[in-house]
Protein backbone atom coordinates (compact mmCIF):
# COMPACT_ATOMS: atom_id res chain seq x y z
CA UNK A 1 0.00 0.00 0.00
CA UNK A 2 1.33 3.70 -0.81
CA UNK A 3 1.92 6.14 2.24
CA UNK A 4 -0.65 8.43 1.32
CA UNK A 5 -2.90 5.52 0.96
CA UNK A 6 -1.45 4.24 4.68
CA UNK A 7 -1.96 7.98 6.22
CA UNK A 8 -5.80 8.76 4.68
CA UNK A 9 -6.27 5.08 6.94
CA UNK A 10 -4.46 6.22 10.16
CA UNK A 11 -6.28 9.66 9.81
CA UNK A 12 -9.46 8.29 9.55
CA UNK A 13 -8.49 5.60 12.13
CA UNK A 14 -7.57 8.57 14.87
CA UNK A 15 -10.66 10.45 14.14
CA UNK A 16 -13.05 7.98 14.55
CA UNK A 17 -11.12 7.19 17.99
CA UNK A 18 -11.24 10.54 18.99
CA UNK A 19 -14.75 11.05 18.39
CA UNK A 20 -17.87 9.54 18.76
CA UNK A 21 -20.78 10.94 16.70
CA UNK A 22 -22.38 13.71 14.94
CA UNK A 23 -21.36 16.74 12.83
CA UNK A 24 -18.33 17.63 14.42
CA UNK A 25 -17.30 14.08 14.57
CA UNK A 26 -17.50 14.38 10.91
CA UNK A 27 -15.31 17.29 10.72
CA UNK A 28 -12.71 16.45 12.89
CA UNK A 29 -12.41 12.90 10.68
CA UNK A 30 -12.31 14.65 7.37
CA UNK A 31 -9.37 17.21 8.63
CA UNK A 32 -7.01 14.32 10.00
CA UNK A 33 -7.77 11.73 7.02
CA UNK A 34 -6.61 15.27 4.79
CA UNK A 35 -3.60 15.47 7.37
CA UNK A 36 -2.64 11.84 7.21
CA UNK A 37 -3.25 11.86 2.79
CA UNK A 38 -0.51 14.97 2.88
CA UNK A 39 1.74 13.36 4.97
CA UNK A 40 2.05 10.43 3.00
CA UNK A 41 2.56 12.36 0.25
CA UNK A 42 4.99 14.38 1.37
CA UNK A 43 6.71 11.34 2.65
CA UNK A 44 5.84 10.10 -1.56
CA UNK A 45 8.13 13.12 -2.42
CA UNK A 46 4.90 14.44 -4.16
CA UNK A 47 4.12 17.19 -2.29
CA UNK A 48 7.18 19.46 -1.73
CA UNK A 49 6.73 22.04 1.78
CA UNK A 50 9.82 23.50 1.28
CA UNK A 51 8.71 26.36 -0.01
CA UNK A 52 6.55 27.18 1.88
CA UNK A 53 8.76 26.50 4.65
CA UNK A 54 11.09 29.17 3.34
CA UNK A 55 8.57 32.09 3.16
CA UNK A 56 7.72 31.43 6.43
CA UNK A 57 11.09 31.48 7.85
CA UNK A 58 12.01 34.31 5.71
CA UNK A 59 8.99 36.23 7.23
CA UNK A 60 10.03 35.55 10.69
CA UNK A 61 13.24 37.32 10.08
CA UNK A 62 11.85 40.39 8.14
CA UNK A 63 9.68 40.86 11.08
CA UNK A 64 12.41 40.84 14.27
Amino acid sequence: MRPSTVGLVVGMVLGLAGAFGGFGAFVLVAVLAALGFAAGKVLEGQLDLSSLMNSASDRARRDR
